[in-house]
């Protein structure tokens, strides 16, 4: 279980492999080339859409009944987000809309029991996080933690690659008005920044963009889930 929206802790075990080129770049040190030569992300499994008019193929299952205890030990026992389809297939069920009412009747036990956390879609899958009213509590826990793996200079970074992917470092470099070469090195050692494609300009420069791992840490769905500058310009006002 962690945190949701709230958490920036690292796991620098994580083995999700990172998106590559085909062809390594002469140019790249060492370290960069590993990593453009490493194999693409695979999905756990494809997870419909939570509307239930995406489910043209589950109109058999949507009777079926889900066993809450056992989709609750698994959703605990992951410290990665589940796909519907991944569920259904461990649970041996014949489709994913059993999956998301099971879901949604877990939350409204949660709810009505007052627990401190819910069944949240992560990352395009399914993982029990803790509820953004425990944020500051959790985050001064943890905040040594944070502070050893992320330093500033990383958290500026990823902020930037995150909000203008896909994006060269060239104009990283231009925005924080330092070289960051060293500090992308380092994201990409943590799975939080991948090489994302190759500009289409001479050389052919390499473009980056974060990765699944990133959207697990950070509590979104996809980059869209991204605070906004209004949003926060709100926030900091009011």
């Amino acid at each position: 279980m962690r945190l949701v929206r709230d958490d920036d802790y690292v796991d620098d075990d994580d083995e999700e492999t990172m998106t590559a080129m085909a062809e390594p770049d002469p140019q790249l040190d060492e370290t960069e080339s590993r990593h453009a030569t490493a194999g693409a992300e695979q999905p756990d499994g494809a997870i419909a859409e939570a509307d239930d008019e995406a489910d043209g193929g589950d109109e058999g299952s949507s009777d079926v009944e889900v066993n809450l205890g056992l989709l609750e030990a698994l959703l605990l026992s992951t410290h990665h987000p589940l796909t519907a389809g991944r569920i259904a297939e461990v649970l041996d069920l014949p489709g994913t809309k059993p999956i998301r009412k099971a879901i949604k009747e877990l939350n409204e036990t949660y709810s009505s029991t007052n627990r401190s956390f819910r069944v949240e879609q992560v990352a395009g899958g399914y993982q029990i996080l803790t509820l953004p009213d425990f944020g500051d509590l959790l985050k001064k826990f943890h905040q040594k933690e944070v502070d050893a793996k992320l330093t500033k200079a990383a958290i500026e970074t990823l902020a930037i690659i995150a909000y203008k992917q896909p994006i060269l470092r060239a104009d990283v470099e231009s925005i924080r008005g330092v070289a960051c070469g060293e500090t992308i090195r380092s994201l990409m050692e943590k799975h939080l920044v991948k090489i994302a494609g190759r500009a289409e300009e001479p050389g052919r420069p390499i473009l980056y963009g974060t990765t699944k791992r990133f959207l697990e840490l950070f509590g979104l769905n996809s980059v869209k889930d991204l605070p906004q500058p209004e949003a926060l310009a709100a926030k900091a006002n009011g």
